[in-house]
């Protein structure tokens, strides 16, 4: 059983409703709503400044909402802190892995479970990542600088793993990885979707954020200007030609 299921046995369920909010006086975000069930994926797509990485910070807790809510079980979490939102079951991979350079792969991801003094449940999570990540188990003892791009991400996946999340954020995790290398990291993905976690997914690789998912979202000017299967995306030619990239539709 994947070692998140362990908090809970319920089905759980974030909602993000009717969300604005932006920085300063200036909304980037307007009225968004995305849904997500356990063990599913929801890609957010869409152009450079559409606010997709902002509806990660706002989920995570990073930002506040200006207006609407966001619910994790049915339980307002809009307001928390990002620590008490991790505690709760969600966890955030920002763009740029922010990894700690100069700490070790096993002290990275020890930062990871800095919530946890349960030193039993810790180290579960730990064979667990590098069950998931073998080249992480392999060096261990490297910093975080010494390893390759695709290591990086890797790690910081498997550190927002460590905190024991129902559901993980994902902010461009394919970008400046060689392609061999995010074959590997969407591989990963599926096998900790299939384990029951739930993932949404920033990726402006549209082919292979559609492949993933169960449900996908397009932003546009901070607007969800269509929602829908990956198949009914593709189906719609307006949208495959605005924000897909052109992919051929499904048949």
């Amino acid at each position: 059983m994947p070692i998140w299921a362990e908090k809970t046995e319920k089905r759980s369920m974030l909602t993000i409703n009717e969300v604005t909010v932006g920085y300063r006086a200036a909304a980037v975000v307007h009225g968004v709503t995305v849904t997500l069930g356990v063990g599913e994926v929801a890609a957010i797509i869409g152009p450079n400044g559409a606010g997709k990485s902002t509806t990660l910070r706002t989920i995570s807790g990073l930002l506040r909402p200006w207006s609407g809510s966001i619910l994790l079980d049915g339980q307002r979490v809009d307001g928390l802190s990002p620590a008490e939102i991790v505690r709760r079951g969600v966890a955030h991979v920002p763009e740029g892995r922010r990894i700690f350079p100069g700490l070790t792969v096993l002290e990275n991801l020890g930062m990871g479970a800095y919530l946890d003094r349960d030193q039993r449940r810790v180290k579960a999570r730990l064979d667990y990542v590098f069950e998931q990540f073998h080249p992480l188990a392999m060096r261990r003892h490297q910093t975080g600088a010494s390893l390759s791009g695709g290591e990086q991400q890797m790690l910081a996946v498997g550190r927002a793993l460590m905190s024991q999340p129902r559901v993980i954020l994902l902010d461009e995790p394919s970008m400046g990885l060689a392609p061999l290398l995010v074959a590997r990291l969407f591989e990963s993905l599926r096998r900790l979707q299939a384990g029951g976690l739930a993932i949404i997914l920033v990726e402006q690789n549209t082919k292979l954020a559609l492949s993933l998912a169960d449900h996908v979202y397009v932003l546009s000017a901070g607007r969800v200007v269509a929602d829908g299967t990956p198949n009914a995306l593709r189906d719609s030619e307006a949208i495959r030609t605005a924000y897909l990239g052109g992919l051929p539709a499904p048949g």
